[in-house]
């Protein structure tokens, strides 16, 4: 069988590079976005070196139509087909503020980067994944994103992945009869140099905070999204999995 072609937004660093490192290691091809580190392409592509014509990397911002376009076009051009589409970009505030203290650009980056972005790679990439009677599409959400509650100071973020989650629940029903499937991972509290860690790492130090004792990583995210992507797990799709040891992410803060 030739090999399979992923396409993955921001996966150069944070929880994306060990999803594509993951896919490499499993023999897929992989065209990887990003937005602007120039030196995290360079370090990923000295780490793979040998799996340099596996690898295609794409100046983009997803929270453009016309970047997203470019970058599609750039990958079946080189690639000829795109199997799976894992969506790890995504905007988020950091500060945290209550909905009327939003700027009107916050507020549309958030919508735009995290909802109508994957709006715009679905219309690009599910035709091509029609024509190879195979997709799988992986989108990315929060701790109880499947039952619409609210976030405290993340309103606008929260809107715009409860929203998608309607959206990848329809395109699972959709296109189930072209055998492509889509799912959402929905990560726990990951930070820092733990979103690039290996799960051995992760045991080493406790995490008083995580009730499985461990802190979740990189690796935790790209475990689950490996599963999602294989070829006999057509039987889970417009599924919002959870991998967050247990943490509660929304009321931590209240």
């Amino acid at each position: 069988m030739d090999v399979r072609h992923a396409f993955i937004t921001a996966g150069t660093k944070g929880l994306g590079v060990r999803v594509t490192e993951a896919l490499l290691v499993k023999g897929y091809s992989v065209t990887i976005t990003f937005k602007s580190d120039v030196e995290a392409v360079k370090t990923l592509q000295e780490r793979w070196l040998e799996h340099a014509d596996h690898m295609q990397f794409v100046r983009a911002d997803i929270t453009k139509k016309e970047d997203i376009h470019y970058a599609v076009d750039l990958a079946l051009a080189k690639f000829k087909r795109i199997d799976l589409l894992i969506n790890n970009a995504g905007p988020y505030v950091f500060d945290r503020k209550k909905l009327v203290d939003y700027e009107e650009e916050e507020w549309y980056n958030m919508v735009e980067g995290n909802l109508s972005s994957i709006y715009h790679l679905l219309k690009k990439i599910v035709p091509i994944m029609r024509k190879g009677q195979f997709g799988r599409i992986i989108t990315y959400g929060f701790q109880g994103a499947n039952s619409a509650p609210g976030w405290i100071y993340r309103s606008a973020y929260a809107a715009a992945k409860v929203g998608l989650v309607s959206l990848m629940k329809t395109v699972s029903i959709e296109e189930a009869e072209y055998g492509i499937t889509a799912n959402m991972v929905c990560p726990g509290n990951i930070l820092g140099t733990m979103k690039e860690a290996t799960i051995e790492e992760a045991r080493q130090q406790s995490d008083c905070d995580t009730p499985i004792g461990r802190s979740g990583t990189g690796e935790d995210i790209a475990r689950a999204i490996l599963f999602l992507c294989e070829e006999n797990a057509d039987m889970v799709t417009g599924t919002v999995l959870e991998v967050t040891g247990g943490v509660d992410v929304i009321h931590r803060y209240r």
